[in-house]
């Protein structure tokens, strides 16, 4: 493959990038067989290398072949625009072998080998927290869902949801809102917009909190990715909220990957004479935590096998650190990323431990404090 420009052969590790491109692309290898071929081989590179009988020892003779398969124009391509578009500001390519990788993700059945990233890629390190629901929301749920996610954003948990419509676009306003931001994870290619009417809230996204698509660039909104794209969604998160949900609602399919993934299930109960309140009494007849405050999520979350990493140990010298800038008053969170030299997404989570751990309150203005307790 020719570089095509003085600025892509600039670009560190582009032979590395185009090694996972072209595994991601290979003609029916699916995310289950790269994932078994990375663990038996280690690398893309090492898997090309391995020849067509080390190969056919672990996938068909079809799937070794078309691993085996020179690199096509098209591919090229591919390959070559992606190269372009990692050379604009914000734009980023994380691989599972990333430590950005979100590590709850790597634990799903079948992780994505790719995360395209456009916006703020310390994101992907904080605590997350799923906020889904019906696209047809009614008014009160959309307003359900935007002050949950204010609140949980405020908390320190980043807010995860689809950009879809309804639910979905209200809970990235509420957490737009907060400190600890929201991240879209969208079923096109990052170079493309859907639904359109969410244009502009995508532009505020990548600004201020994070797009993520495991979908090459030129991917167009096919149906199917919908679906798919959710397990990134309830994989990324600790837990899911779902706000608002008809009877065959696909935040229902979201809910039942989470559970089976281990996360924690949210629903806020409705009228018995709603439609939309359907799902949401399925999934808490079904076992999921029924909520009425936001108290009651992070509670939950608090005693969750899979949120504990949400309380780390107090005496972490990350920790003292921060106990030691926090002093004894109110103060700005933008201050202690400023004293702190860190980065926000990191801040998020230990304010939210420290939280969780009764040594810290976050105060009606936004600002923090300290809470000693006499002995």
């Amino acid at each position: 493959m020719q570089d095509t420009a003085p600025h892509i052969a600039s670009l560190p590790d582009q032979h590395s990038i185009a090694d996972w491109i072209r595994l991601e692309q290979a003609s029916g290898v699916g995310c289950r067989t790269a994932n078994l071929l990375l663990a038996a081989f280690g690398s893309p590179s090492s898997i090309f290398r391995a020849g067509h009988a080390a190969l056919a020892a672990h996938v068909p003779a079809a799937q070794a072949a078309a691993l085996c398969a020179p690199v096509t124009p098209e591919l090229e391509r591919q390959i070559e625009m992606t190269l372009a578009w990692l050379c604009e500001p914000h734009h980023h390519l994380v691989t599972q072998h990333d430590a950005d990788y979100p590590q709850d993700l790597r634990h799903i059945p079948d992780p994505p080998l790719l995360l395209y990233i456009k916006g703020r890629r310390e994101l992907l390190r904080a605590p997350m927290i799923a906020v889904v629901g019906s696209r047809n929301a009614s008014t009160q749920g959309k307003a359900n869902a935007e002050g949950f996610a204010e609140a949980l954003s405020h908390a320190g948990l980043c807010v995860v949801s689809g950009m879809a419509l309804g639910i979905d676009t209200a809970a990235h306003e509420g957490a737009l809102r907060r400190a600890g931001s929201t991240i879209a994870v969208i079923g096109t290619g990052p170079d493309r917009i859907y639904p359109a009417r969410n244009r502009a809230l995508a532009h505020r996204i990548a600004e201020q909190g994070c797009i993520v698509s495991e979908y090459a660039l030129g991917m167009p909104p096919v149906a199917n990715n919908f679906p798919r794209r959710n397990r990134i969604i309830s994989g990324m998160a600790a837990g899911v909220l779902v706000v608002e949900a008809a009877a065959q609602s696909g935040s229902l399919i979201t809910a039942q990957m989470a559970a089976e993934q281990g996360r924690e299930v949210f629903a806020l109960p409705g009228s018995i004479h709603s439609a939309l309140a359907k799902g949401c009494h399925q999934l808490i007849r079904e076992g999921a935590h029924l909520v009425e405050t936001v108290d009651e999520v992070l509670a939950a979350m608090q005693v969750s096998p899979l949120a504990r990493q949400l309380a780390r140990p107090a005496c972490s010298a990350g920790n003292d650190a921060l106990l030691t800038a926090l002093g004894h008053g109110p103060v700005e969170p933008d201050a202690l990323l400023d004293s702190l030299g860190a980065d926000a997404g990191w801040l998020a989570g230990e304010l939210l431990a420290l939280e969780l751990a009764g040594q810290l309150e976050r105060l009606h203005d936004g600002r923090v404090q300290r809470v000693v307790r006499s002995t």
